[in-house]
């Protein structure tokens, strides 16, 4: 599946809820959900800084896509980071780098989350570019 037809499935399943209550317990299942991370990637160097709670993301690149694997202490945050691993793994890096993801506005993220919580998913998927960017230059440089 592409970035925008995983990210029109979100919004699909967001709307399934009339309230945010709903939409958070969602969240949070969503965060349950995600497989445990292995101990050899919880340390400091994988970290997403701007994060209020602790956040760590491994990424790998493998076939000539990106794949990201990460856990968070707070459950919220662990279903926000879900949702962005969800859209962005297995995805090509070019595609990452560019990618718009308009599910974060379109289901209310950006408006229902506190200002601390929008700052760490800014700062969570600047990351995941940012790693997205790293693969592609070392892709180049072994050309």
């Amino acid at each position: 599946m592409t970035i925008n037809e995983i990210q029109d499935e979100i919004i699909e399943d967001f709307e399934l809820f009339d309230d945010w209550e709903g939409k958070y317990e969602y969240i949070i299942d969503l965060g349950k959900k995600l497989p445990e991370l292995a101990e050899e990637h919880k340390q400091d160097e994988n970290i997403i800084k701007g994060c209020q709670s602790v956040v760590w993301l491994h990424a790998y690149e493998e076939g000539g896509k990106v794949f990201y694997e990460a856990d968070s202490q707070a459950i919220i945050v662990k279903g926000l980071v879900s949702m962005l691993t969800k859209v962005l793994s297995g995805q090509p890096a070019e595609e990452i780098m560019k990618a718009d993801l308009y599910f974060i506005d379109k289901v209310g993220l950006a408006s229902h989350l506190a200002q601390t919580r929008s700052n760490g998913l800014v700062a969570m998927l600047k990351q995941m570019k940012n790693y997205a960017l790293a693969f592609t230059s070392k892709e180049a440089t072994t050309k």
